[in-house]
C-alpha cells in the first residue's frame, strides 16, 4: 500500500512526539514492503530525498518567521501536494492547523486522523485560538474516514462527545541498550549516576514546568536537570529568567540523540513527567523503558499508562513533599519492572506498527470490496417474469 503521513515537521525526529511516531512507523512499514512518504518542512536540517528508504516530500514552511499562522500555510502546502500522489491512505497526525483544509484532501485516499490530545485546553493558546481549536477538532472528526486515539482517555472522550468509535493505537518506545561509553554523557552534562532528577519536555505551560521549578527552588539539596529548548519560546525564556540563577537547577537545552537521552533517563534518581494535556506521551514511555523511577502529573492519561507504578503530583506542594524523602530507587523495583513489562507487551513500536498495518489492510479491503446493491422489488427476477406473463 502507498501511505502518506501529514502533520509533522519531518523525519528524522528533531522536534517531538508526532515526528518520533512518524519516524518509527514509516521506517518499519517500508521494511514490510510498503511505500511510505513523510511530509517534511523545507527547513528540516536533514536534506536527503529519503530517510531509510522513506520518501521525504518537502513543502514550504513559513512558521519560522510567521509563527502559528505559518503552520496553516505549511499544512495547506502538504495537503495540496497530496492530491497528486495517489496515496491509498493518508495518516494525519493531529488537527490543530490542518483540518481547516480537510475539504482539500484527495477523495480517492482513505483519511485516518490521530486526534492527539485535548488541544483546545493547552495553556499556550489564547482564548481565541482555543475557541478555534474546538472547531478544528470537530472538522477532524467530521472529515476523517477513521479516527485514531493514542490513549483510552481520548478514545472515551471522542465517544462521549461525538458518538464515534476511535481505534486505540498507542505510541511506543525503542529498546534501550546501555553502551560502554554511556557514562561520557553524564560527564558531558556534569551529573553523577543517581545524583540528579530529570525532566525532559518542550517548554510549554501545560507540561507543568513552572510547578516543578517552584518546588525545586525550595529544595537546594536536589539537583534538577532540564532537557528542552527553552530559548525559543516565550514561556521557556520566562522560566529561565525566573529560575536560571539557581545553581542546582540546570537548563541544559535540547537533546535529540536518543542514546544520550536514554542514558540520562536510566541514571537519574527520579524522572519528573509533567505532561497533562496530550494522550500517551512518548517521553513517558521512554522513561519507563529505561527503568526510571517516575513522578508524574496526576491525570487520566498518565494514570492509564503508569497505573499504580509511579509517584503522582498535582501541585508544587506534592513535589516538595516528595523531595524531602530520601528516595532509594532500589526500593521501587516492583514499579520499575511493572513499567518495563508494559513496554514489552503493549507499548513497543513493532507491536504498534503491526496493529496499524492490520487496520490499514482492513480499511482498504472494505473500501475495494464490491458493494451488493439490493434491487427494488419490482425489478427482482421473479417479479420481472410475472410482469411478462401478465402482458
Amino acid at each position: 500500500m502507498k501511505i502518506g503521513i501529514i502533520g509533522t515537521r519531518g523525519i528524522p525526529n528533531q522536534y517531538g512526539g508526532f515526528e518520533q511516531f512518524a519516524e518509527h512507523f514509516s521506517t518499519r512499514m517500508v521494511d514490510k514492503g510498503h511505500e511510505v512518504a513523510v511530509y517534511t518542512s523545507h527547513r528540516h536540517p536533514y536534506t536527503a530525498a529519503q530517510y531509510k528508504n522513506v520518501q521525504l516530500i518537502r513543502c514550504y514552511d513559513p512558521e519560522y518567521f510567521m509563527g502559528t499562522a505559518g503552520q496553516f500555510i505549511y499544512d495547506f502546502n502538504c495537503i495540496r501536494n497530496s492530491r497528486n500522489q495517489n496515496f491509498d491512505i493518508i495518516l494525519q497526525l493531529g488537527y490543530t492547523s490542518s483540518t481547516v483544509w480537510s475539504w482539500l484532501f484527495p477523495k480517492s485516499a482513505i483519511l485516518a486522523t490521530n486526534m492527539d490530545g485535548l488541544e483546545w485546553t493547552r495553556a499556550k493558546y489564547n482564548k481565541t485560538i482555543q475557541h478555534f481549536l474546538t472547531y478544528a477538532e470537530k472538522w477532524g472528526v467530521k472529515y476523517s474516514d477513521h479516527l485514531i486515539a493514542d490513549s483510552k482517555g481520548i478514545q472515551d472522550y471522542l465517544k462521549s462527545k461525538y458518538g464515534v468509535n476511535a481505534d486505540l493505537i498507542h505510541y511506543g518506545a525503542e529498546a534501550y541498550k546501555e553502551q560502554p561509553d554511556d557514562m561520557d554523557t553524564l560527564e558531558a552534562y556534569g551529573v553523577d549516576n543517581g545524583d540528579y532528577d530529570l525532566l525532559v519536555a518542550r517548554f510549554e505551560p501545560e507540561n507543568n514546568i513552572a510547578t516543578v521549578l517552584r518546588a525545586y527552588s525550595l529544595n537546594t539539596n536536589r539537583k534538577l536537570l532540564l532537557i528542552g529548548d527553552y530559548m525559543h519560546t516565550g514561556f521557556g525564556r520566562k522560566m529561565f529568567k525566573e529560575f536560571g540563577a539557581y545553581k542546582h537547577i540546570q537548563f541544559a537545552g535540547a537533546e535529540f540523540n536518543m542514546q544520550r537521552l536514554n542514558t540520562l533517563r536510566s541514571n537519574c534518581r527520579i524522572y519528573i513527567h509533567g505532561h497533562s494535556v496530550g494522550g500517551t506521551n512518548p517521553s513517558l514511555l521512554e522513561a519507563m523503558n529505561c527503568d526510571a523511577l517516575i513522578c508524574a502529573h496526576d491525570n487520566i492519561f498518565n494514570r492509564y499508562v503508569l497505573e499504580n507504578d509511579a509517584f503522582y503530583f498535582k501541585s508544587e506542594t506534592d513535589i516538595a513533599e516528595l523531595l524531602k524523602i530520601c528516595v532509594d530507587k532500589d526500593n521501587y523495583t516492583n514499579w520499575i519492572n511493572n513499567n518495563r513489562r508494559k513496554i514489552d507487551t503493549e507499548y513497543n513500536w513493532d507491536n504498534i506498527t503491526n496493529k496499524i498495518e492490520a487496520y490499514f489492510t482492513k480499511w482498504l479491503a472494505a473500501k475495494t470490496k464490491p458493494q451488493i446493491v439490493a434491487l427494488p422489488p419490482s425489478l427482482t427476477p421473479v417479479n420481472l417474469q410475472m410482469n411478462k406473463a401478465n402482458k
